[in-house]
């Protein structure tokens, strides 16, 4: 019985996968790079929202912490 190692991905397949995610990530970051100064236009104060959504969060597990449920 011979034990041979059989690959998940052709060679193709591999380097299709691998241009794919190269194309994407600069595709995302040339959008991401034209819409930047909408985003710091429209979206000013986020920060606060994330920081109270970061707060409440811990506030919820501190309370479950020390309550020991």
């Amino acid at each position: 019985m011979t034990n041979l190692k059989k690959n998940m991905f052709s060679k193709g397949q591999i380097i299709f996968g691998f241009f794919f995610a190269v194309v994407f990530c600069v595709i995302i970051i040339m959008t991401y790079k034209k819409d930047a100064e909408l985003h710091k236009k429209h979206y000013k104060g986020i920060v606060w929202i994330l920081l109270a959504f970061v707060s409440f969060i811990a506030s919820i597990a501190a309370i479950k912490f020390i309550l020991g449920y």
